[in-house]
């Protein structure tokens, strides 16, 4: 998963919390993100891309470091 701006994802079904961890180090857990949309973003060829157009206008997200 190369990718200049996400370095890492990682998902909690249970919570529905995706927690990205961004090349530069900062984290972020965006709140109530179906399954669906973590398929699709595993999927999708650029990260980055999907992430500001699908994820970051739809999910509240908060800052964990």
């Amino acid at each position: 998963m190369p990718s200049s701006v996400v370095n890492r994802f990682i998902y909690f079904p249970d919570t529905e919390i995706l927690r990205i961890i961004y090349q530069s180090g900062a984290a972020y857990d965006y709140l109530k993100v179906p399954q669906s949309i973590i398929e699709k973003f595993s999927a999708a060829k650029s990260k980055g891309q999907f992430l500001n157009k699908v994820i970051k206008p739809k999910f509240k997200h908060i800052k964990i470091s």
